[in-house]
This record gives C-alpha cells, structure tokens and sequence, in this order.
C-alpha cells in the first residue's frame, strides 16, 4: 500500500543542515483503515477504499452504516478508493499509518482548491487590462477587451477565457519531497505548499 488519506494541519517552515530555510506543509495522515477491496472478478477492477476520520455513528445512515459493519471499522466521515496497492494481500478493517512514509520519499498530493467565489480575468486568469485609463477609459482598467469578431463567427468561441467561478476544484501537486515523519503523532511534513484550506481533506500518493 502507497496511498493514505490526511487532513492539511497547516504551514510552517524548516531549516535544513545548510541554514536554509525551507517551506513545508504539516499533514495529519491516517491513521486509515481499509473498509472494501473491489477485485475484478466481483467489481470489473482492483481497487481498495480507504476510510478516514472518525464520527460519532449517529451521523451515519443505515446503509453506510452496513458498509462499515461488514468491514467491522467505526464510522468513518471520508471515503476515498485507490488502484496503487501493488497486489498486496489486504483485508477489510486493516489498519493503514504513516509509517506507510519516509524521510525523502516523494509523493503527489491531492485536495480541493480553496474556493474565491466569482471572479474576473485580472484575478482568475491574470489578464493585464485594456490598458491606459486616458482617452475616458477610466473604467476599463481590468476588464477583459474584445471576445470575438461581430459578423464572424457571430458567437463566442468555446474556451474563451472570462470572468466565473474561481476555485473549488480538485488539483493535484506532484513530486513533493517528505520531509520528516512523526509517526507517534500522524505527522506528514512534506516541503512546499498542498491545494486547500486548513483542515480540508487530501490524497497522499507515494510515487514508486
């Protein structure tokens, strides 16, 4: 198993044997447990489901709570599948840590982005502006300009970047260095920054 599921804790820095300071993000990984393994022959493909985070079994309805019954684990508030478990021979309720990690290991690290509501090109896209506020454009300081020709093709291509929605998506960082494990905690410090808010969920991905 290579994969483990955690909740971002935060940022800090660290220095290293140099004096250099280095960014890093604190996780809470695990501990895990495993609440289905779907085989090909039953489900068309392998995979484990991990669960994560305990709560209280009055949250839970009756049907999830079957699923953690039959894999004999509590109530879990995040349940996530992974492919990368390398054929090892898993149980239902095995318990999966942080120890799963080491000191220079480098992994990929999923979450949601934070979310920054409607937004315009300048923020969203990092457009410059129509440009100069002379010749009475004092109001077109951050707008987007021209988005397509009048006769043709009389609409607005597909794509075109504009103002929206900014954020609230699932990205992925890839190819973050493991700093230190602190196995008595559940600590992953991993160097650079994770997508998120603090305390929102992530996907730990152990490149082989």
């Amino acid at each position: 198993m290579s994969s483990i599921l955690g909740k971002k804790i935060g940022m800090t820095s660290i220095f290293d044997e140099s004096g250099q300071m280095i960014p890093c993000t604190i996780i809470e990984a695990g501990p895990c447990y495993i609440t289905q393994v779907k085989t090909k022959e039953k489900d068309g493909y392998d995979a484990v489901q991990l669960g994560f985070d305990e709560i209280k079994e009055r949250l839970v309805n009756k049907p999830t709570k079957g699923h953690f019954k039959r894999s004999a684990v509590k109530p879990l508030r995040l349940l996530s599948e992974f492919r990368n478990f390398n054929g090892v021979a898993l149980q239902p309720g095995q318990e999966v840590k942080v120890d799963l990690f080491h000191q220079g290991d480098v992994v990929n690290v999923t979450g949601r982005s934070k979310g920054r509501g409607f937004q315009g090109v300048v923020k969203r896209h990092h457009f410059g502006g129509v440009g100069m506020i002379t010749h009475g454009q004092s109001d077109r300081v951050r707008a987007p300009g021209s988005i397509g020709s009048s006769s043709y093709p009389s609409r607005v291509f597909k794509g075109m970047r504009m103002a929206g929605r900014m954020g609230g998506e699932r990205v992925t960082v890839k190819n973050l260095r493991v700093l230190k494990v602190i196995l008595e905690s559940n600590i992953l410090i991993v160097k650079g920054s994770v997508p998120g808010a603090i305390n929102s969920y992530v996907e730990i991905v152990k490149q082989s």
